[in-house]
């Protein structure tokens, strides 16, 4: 079973966390727990050491670095004693290189995975998240630091708090740091707003935590009541004109509630029609991020039940919420959805936000036909031939029929007239009845007056139901708008999704899409002037926004503009959804090219600053050595023997032949890296390139060479091959050990050579940066040349089309493979 983690978490050193660590572990060794201490900074601090009297202490491991002995905790020494509790100080301590785990806490992960119980410590400063605003707040970068998910997986995490002042009284006192270190620390790190500002993160990330902890309580045990453990403000936003003034209304009551958390809630309906159309839940977004607060789209069919249960399942306090938009009269058949929240709210408080749009008068339904012209036609067809048809059996049966069967047939008329064209054929029949049956025959006229309520009635009949069947059909064309739309945003976004370059290609879309002639994307600079990021069709149509005939702000000082023609509403407002994926796409192409032209400065420094760092000392050294040979023979007074003479000019030599192979790696390395290299391929034998290629090479005596005169030859340029060989060999000679073998074997059209070493070989995971300018093998002290000698090699093999690669000897060292084409048999040397 695993281990439990307890934390103590500080707002700075010497708040005693340490202190309190001690204590815990005093009163667990009372209540007959077995604790030890793994590891436990006092940092000379009297009081501390103090309470380490009692403890079992496991004695730490000596690593030695750099000529200084570092003290580290045992791991396998805890892990051998197995206790119940380990006390481990300094949760985000970096252990000295060389240590099994980088970090202190993958040593406390080893031990709690063993099941032994861990206390630790840690600073707010040292969690991961918080580096960039402590760096902020102090000026200084912690370099040491703890992902945040590792604190949070402890099963307690206890605060130690003091006051500022406290803890500057402490420090002033000497409890904290050496008398030589108090006037600085209380100058910089320990001002009192710095501790105040560390002392609110440290309170406001535990809090945090609580609350994670509280709604996963609140989750796992279904709980549903408000418990007022923080202010939370909810707004809902439909996305209309209102939305400006409800939200900046509920940013003003969450700062005035003590800086409450602030959350936008969007409504889709259930069925994926908004009534504020597409686009809405973007503008929402947007000015949600304006004010700070968080967004949240919901779907629900009852926007009251869905508001409510968003607010619940939050935890909020208080719910803002716009006035209705329906007018007085409406709202005495139907309250609304305010009226309903507030009466279902509880404990939630509503705060009912008045607005320019809210409705004072009443507003009838528009009359328009939502029906396609077709159906129309049908209806009044309609119209026409079911009360004919009434009339006909009317005039024909009016011996045995009266007015009440005449009107029975003439409603049955009204609603299939209704049903098929809606509201115009409807009223049509209403106007038949009356003219054909009703007394006085053949005029508009009423003469009973209960005939009125008879026409009247089927008229208000027809209308409802053409209401009805006018909504289904608004209803339907809206489905059919939403589904092509969500389709045309899907085919949008998976441009910007699977393109390397998607830009143009959007762009390219939206003009196919409406039939515009050209679209661009346009920025404003810093000097005002706009530019285009892509354009797609006539370049020249349009440069600034006002001249277009379509313009959707995008972002600030970036627009999505199009000429050909203008576009109603709705597709501007599918367009600003697209304006947003141009924006995606374009900050991702922007990313992408500065995390290239990052990655190749970066490559470059590395470059430039391993060439000087190397050729500080390589190209110096030999250059020192003739200038002190030189001097040496030049100095009259100075008795040299001829034997002493030829040292000196043997040093001379050797210096000039070093200076001269590292000036050559570093003209073919830039040569490679110019592509100027151009190789005169010809037949030649691996036997004839070896002898020549250890001819001068210090070492040579140390190397076997095994190769079979009868191999073939191989196609390459005999002077870039004898480099490759001379390089290889002599970094083996350098990093493998007492002897090098020289073998050659052919296979398939290749002839491979095979530098072999009995060295202490490359892990795999190395290999890739074997063959990396100024890479030897992990040596870093810049005294083995410059690490060009195996990026030169490789370069001029893949020139010569041929392939360098590293392989394991067997038995153990490393083998560099030289595999190049073998030459045509009878070819020509």
């Amino acid at each position: 079973m695993r281990g439990e983690l307890r934390i103590h978490l500080g707002a700075a050193p010497g708040v005693g966390k340490t202190f309190a660590m001690l204590g815990e572990a005093h009163r667990r060794v009372g209540r007959g727990a077995d604790v030890v201490v793994g590891v436990v900074e006092t940092h000379g601090r009297e009081r501390t050491a103090g309470l380490l009297e009692g403890l079992e202490v496991v004695p730490r491991r000596t690593v030695l670095h750099g000529g200084t002995e570092l003290h580290e905790m045992d791991v396998d020494a805890v892990l051998a004693r197995r206790p119940q509790v380990a006390l481990v100080d300094e949760l985000a301590h970096t252990n000295a290189p060389g240590s099994r785990n980088a970090k202190r806490w993958q040593d406390v992960e080893e031990l709690l995975d063993a099941g032994i119980d861990v206390i630790s410590t840690v600073n707010v400063q040292h969690l991961e998240s918080l580096g960039d605003v402590v760096e902020t707040i102090t000026g200084a970068r912690q370099q040491e630091t703890v992902p945040d998910e590792v604190v949070r997986r402890a099963e307690q995490i206890e605060i130690v708090d003091i006051t500022p002042e406290a803890l500057r009284r402490r420090l002033a006192h000497g409890n904290v740091y050496p008398p030589e270190r108090v006037d600085a620390a209380l100058a910089h790190y320990f001002r009192v707003p710095n501790l105040v500002a560390l002392r609110e993160l440290a309170l406001l990330w535990i809090a945090d935590e609580v609350d994670v902890v509280l709604r996963r309580y609140r989750t796992e045990q279904q709980v549903s009541d408000v418990w007022e453990t923080r202010e939370r403000v909810v707004v809902a936003l439909t996305g209309g004109r209102e939305s400006e003034t409800v939200l900046r209304r509920a940013a003003r009551i969450a700062k005035r509630s003590g800086g409450a958390d602030l959350m936008a809630v969007h409504v889709l309906r259930g069925d994926g029609l908004a009534a504020t159309g597409v686009g809405a839940a973007d503008r929402v977004r947007r000015m949600a991020e304006g004010v700070g607060a968080s967004f949240h789209t919901v779907v629900g069919e009852s926007v009251d039940d869905a508001l409510l249960d968003f607010a619940r399942g939050a935890n909020a306090t208080q719910l803002v919420l716009g006035t209705s938009r329906r007018s007085r009269l409406a709202r005495v058949f139907d309250p609304g959805i305010g009226a309903r929240v507030v009466q279902e709210s509880g404990p939630i408080d509503v705060h009912m936000v008045t607005h320019s749009a809210a409705g004072r008068a009443l507003r009838l339904p528009r009359l328009r036909n939502g029906l396609p012209a077709g159906r129309q036609a049908l209806g009044w067809a309609t119209a026409v031939l079911a009360p004919a048809a009434a009339t006909v059996i009317g005039i024909a049966l009016t011996d045995w029929v009266d007015l009440s069967t005449d009107v029975v047939l003439y409603f049955l008329a009204t609603v299939l007239a209704a049903l098929a064209g809606g509201l115009g054929p409807a009223l049509l029949g209403g106007l038949l009845l009356n003219f054909f049956l009703s007394p006085p025959l053949y005029s508009l006229a009423i003469a009973n007056p209960g005939n009125v309520i008879t026409v009247s009635t089927m008229l208000l009949v027809g209308v409802l139901v053409a209401l009805v069947v006018d909504r289904a059909a608004r209803r339907a064309e809206q489905a059919v708008r939403a589904r092509a739309e969500a389709a045309l945003l899907a085919s949008f976004a998976r441009t910007v999704l699977t393109r390397s370059d998607p830009l143009p290609r959007l762009l390219d879309r939206v003009r196919e899409t409406w039939a515009l002639q050209s679209v661009a994307l346009l920025e404003q600079g810093e000097d005002r002037v706009w530019r285009r990021v892509a354009c797609t069709g006539d370049a020249g149509a349009c440069d600034r926004p006002e001249k277009a005939d379509v313009d959707v702000v995008v972002d600030e000082g970036l627009h999505l503009v199009g000429t050909g023609r203008a576009l109603p509403d709705a597709d501007r407002r599918l367009l600003e959804v697209v304006g947003g994926q141009a924006l995606l796409a374009l900050r991702g192409q922007r990313a992408e090219a500065g995390a290239a032209d990052a990655e190749r400065r970066a490559a470059a420094n590395e470059t430039r600053g391993a060439l000087l760092s190397a050729v500080g000392h390589d190209l110096r050294s030999p250059l020192t050595s003739i200038k002190a040979a030189a001097g040496s023979l030049r100095d009259e007074h100075l008795p040299l023997g001829p034997d002493d003479r030829a040292e000196l000019l043997a040093t001379v030599e050797e210096s000039a032949d070093r200076l001269t192979g590292l000036v050559d790696n570093l003209l073919d390395s830039s040569r490679l890296a110019a592509g100027a290299v151009t190789p005169l391929l010809a037949p030649v034998g691996y036997d004839e390139v070896a002898a020549t290629a250890l001819l001068g090479l210090e070492g040579a005596d140390r190397v076997r060479v095994e190769i079979d005169e009868d191999l073939p030859d191989v196609l390459a340029d005999a002077g870039l091959l004898d480099r490759v060989v001379a390089n290889v060999v002599d970094n083996a000679l350098r990093h493998g050990g007492t002897e090098v073998v020289l073998r050659a074997s052919a296979y398939s059209d290749r002839v491979e050579l095979r530098v072999v070493d009995r060295g202490r070989g490359v892990a795999p995971r190395e290999r890739d940066a074997l063959f990396a300018a100024f890479q030897r093998l992990g040596d870093r002290d810049a005294t083995s040349g410059l690490g060009l000698g195996l990026s030169v090699a490789q370069g001029l093999t893949v020139v010569m089309g041929g392939e360098l690669t590293a392989e394991d000897t067997p038995g153990g060292g490393l083998t560099v493979v030289i595999s190049l084409p073998a030459a045509p048999v009878g070819a020509a040397r």
